[in-house]
């Protein structure tokens, strides 16, 4: 039996449906993202979960208690927002014993916990400061010791890096994954940020309008995209119409395909099929040329590094899609 199971779970607000009848399970010290794009109906679905948020029908079991009749505090979820909510007044370490003071943690275990926690998410030294006189990512932190400190059986986090520049996000993601697999934390993420679900995630469930539209590992996700909408969403991949497809390999294809840019190869002219590079963009690591194909518009990207050719706009090339990785989808 699942640790956490979402049967024919159904909301709505007024006559606009949120998600209709949702199904999935997570296991115990699973790392599980909710990606899509916005408005998709994740974040709602997360603060069911939480029960912040009333649901219209269906279930919601949590080591086989139902959670439905529960209210938020009985229910021993810990949820991390994207605004942080913390208390302005209160320091660091006020923010933190608030929840402990909710469970009546008897005031030693209570000090001894927080100082666990603040030191597991490096901010021991910052326990007398205010909100106001932290950064963003120290706010974010102090808002998850705050949900680490009760030892929740199941913890939220929505969109709580999409606030933070880009260093702060990677280096404060990497905190959350290392602490939920010490802690081995039952963890589900909300992101529309494709990169962080690859990264942080055991598994992803990709939703689109209200709807699981794939729920898998990340390389299944990213190599085996179920339809057309999958494969845009994740990975940039080149999305092709059936004629355009046969006319690149010959093969009768009754679907669209998708082929990802790191799939196709460049090569000399005579090598491939003939194309000619358009433009490029540097994408640190890597860079993507836009090129065309008999009349058929490619992204390709190739590794950044000085042993590979560097191609000039107006380039004339060959390519060589590898058959393996064209995929149908619907």
């Amino acid at each position: 039996m699942s640790y956490l199971r979402v049967t024919q779970l159904s909301k709505s607000f007024g006559q606009t449906q949120i998600f209709n009848k949702i199904d999935f399970s997570v296991e115990q010290g699973e790392f599980v993202t909710l990606l899509g794009p916005s408005g998709c109906g994740k974040s709602t679905l997360l603060r069911c979960l939480a029960g912040l948020t009333p649901v219209d029908s269906g279930n919601i079991f949590l080591q086989n208690q139902d959670l439905i009749p529960i209210t938020p505090q009985k229910r021993g979820i810990g949820m991390v927002f994207q605004n942080y909510a913390l208390f302005p007044n209160m320091t660091v370490e006020d923010n933190v014993l608030f929840g402990l003071k909710m469970q009546k943690v008897p005031a030693v275990e209570a000090q001894q916990r927080i100082t666990e926690v603040l030191d597991m998410v490096e901010l021991a030294h910052y326990r007398q400061r205010f909100p106001h006189q932290l950064s963003g990512g120290q706010c974010q932190r102090v808002a998850l010791a705050r949900s680490l400190v009760i030892k929740p059986r199941l913890l939220l986090l929505d969109e709580p890096l999409s606030a933070l520049d880009s260093r702060i996000r990677k280096h404060l993601r990497e905190q959350i994954r290392r602490i939920q697999r010490e802690m081995n934390l039952t963890a589900i993420f909300v992101t529309h940020d494709q990169e962080e679900a690859l990264t942080l995630s055991d598994r992803i469930v990709l939703m689109n309008k209200g709807h699981i539209v794939q729920n898998t590992d990340a390389r299944t996700l990213y190599t085996q995209p179920v339809n057309a909408f999958a494969a845009g969403f994740i990975g940039n991949y080149n999305l092709l119409e059936p004629a355009q497809a046969q006319a690149l390999t010959g093969v009768n294809y009754q679907e669209r395909v998708a082929i990802r840019p790191e799939s196709i190869v460049i090569c000399a002219p005579e090598k491939g099929i003939p194309a000619r590079i358009q433009n490029h963009s540097l994408l640190g690591n890597v860079i993507r040329y836009r090129v065309m194909a008999q009349n058929i518009e490619l992204y390709v990207d190739v590794l950044n590094r000085s042993t590979e050719t560097f191609y000039q706009d107006g380039s004339d090339i060959g390519l060589q899609l590898e058959p393996v990785a064209l995929r149908e989808v619907a």
